[in-house]
């Protein structure tokens, strides 16, 4: 598996652990909203200082993101659609 693939994985598994949006996210970590995007599809690069205040904002050590998922680990769901209720 790509670093790049590892990281989105990663990003998107605790991102919905979190119940976070990828817009609260990005808000949190100071990044676009696309751009959190395009980092879970794997297409983007992200520097280490953009993984560190990702990781930041996740509440976890940056090496978090570098985590090789297990071998029956199944992927990260999806969150639903739309606004949260409050």
């Amino acid at each position: 598996m790509k670093a790049t693939a590892i990281v989105a994985w990663n990003l998107r598994r605790l991102r919905v652990k979190l119940a976070l949006s990828q817009e609260a996210l990005a808000v949190d970590a100071g990044v676009d909203r696309s751009y959190v995007g395009r980092i879970e599809r794997g297409v983007e690069n992200p520097t280490v200082e953009t993984l560190d205040r990702l990781a930041k904002a996740l509440d976890v050590p940056a090496a978090e993101l570098l985590l090789v998922p297990k071998s029956n680990e199944k992927p990260p769901s999806t969150l639903k659609r739309g606004r949260k209720k409050r």
